[in-house]
């Protein structure tokens, strides 16, 4: 594939619909959601995509029925935990971004084991959004570099304050589900990212909607504030 993304972020949304469509219950949702997760995961590794970003939770889910929150904590749990030694095969590196204090002890504890396992990984990033809403990274962000005592805060001190520093921003930012809106994901990060929509449903995402996003990323052009002129020079 030509001028594939370094970096690609997801906007997971439509498990809860797809349950109702199938008469289903929203956590049944979730666990297919999760199977999805797994196989992208293992398309962006096979196609030497170096940066992978999941939206799991947003801030804004805490307000979520608390029997649906709980369920999603025990996935995700069961989840980090059972991929440990799969991440660590496939050197991919585990992160995880956002507000962690804000989840369960036991949920902390298998991110940050998994973190340090798999922190070695050379092939690929894997970083998880988990209470995590930009609005609020960029906030924590400004305030640590006032308590810092930096003299001026620059585009470039922002960027090594945010969850993501590090990390390259997102050339590729898709969602599914049909929505067209970004739900305070990665908004500093995204400036210049290029935008997929999909209709399907997340648990209905597949490894070729996954590969047309890709095509169609490759087929722009992207002039960062340029003319076409320009970049063949």
């Amino acid at each position: 594939m030509k001028n594939l993304p370094r970096h690609i972020a997801i906007i997971m949304d439509g498990n809860g619909r797809w349950a109702k469509e199938q008469g289903l219950s929203r956590a049944e949702g979730h666990r297919r959601g999760a199977q999805t997760i797994e196989r992208i995961v293992q398309a962006a590794h096979d196609r030497n995509i170096r940066f992978l970003t999941l939206y799991a939770f947003s801030e804004e889910n805490w307000n979520r029925p608390s029997d649906e929150v709980l369920s999603l904590m025990q996935l995700l749990r069961h989840f980090v935990a059972s991929k440990r030694a799969e991440l660590i095969e496939k050197r991919t590196r585990f992160m995880a971004i956002g507000d962690l204090e804000r989840l369960a002890p036991e949920v902390r504890r298998e991110l940050i084991e998994t973190s340090e396992a798999t922190a070695a990984g050379d092939r690929m990033t894997l970083v998880v959004a988990l209470s995590y809403g930009s609005r609020q990274e960029i906030v924590r962000a400004v305030n640590s570099l006032m308590r810092s005592g930096v003299s001026e805060v620059t585009p470039e001190a922002i960027d090594g304050a945010l969850d993501t520093a590090g990390i390259p921003d997102p050339d590729l930012l898709i969602r599914t589900s049909g929505e067209y809106r970004i739900s305070n994901f990665l908004l500093w990060q995204i400036a210049y990212s290029e935008l997929y929509f999909t209709e399907t449903l997340w648990p209905e995402f597949t490894e070729a909607e996954f590969d047309r996003a890709i095509d169609s990323y490759s087929d722009r052009e992207r002039r960062f504030g340029q003319i076409s002129e320009q970049l063949t020079k």
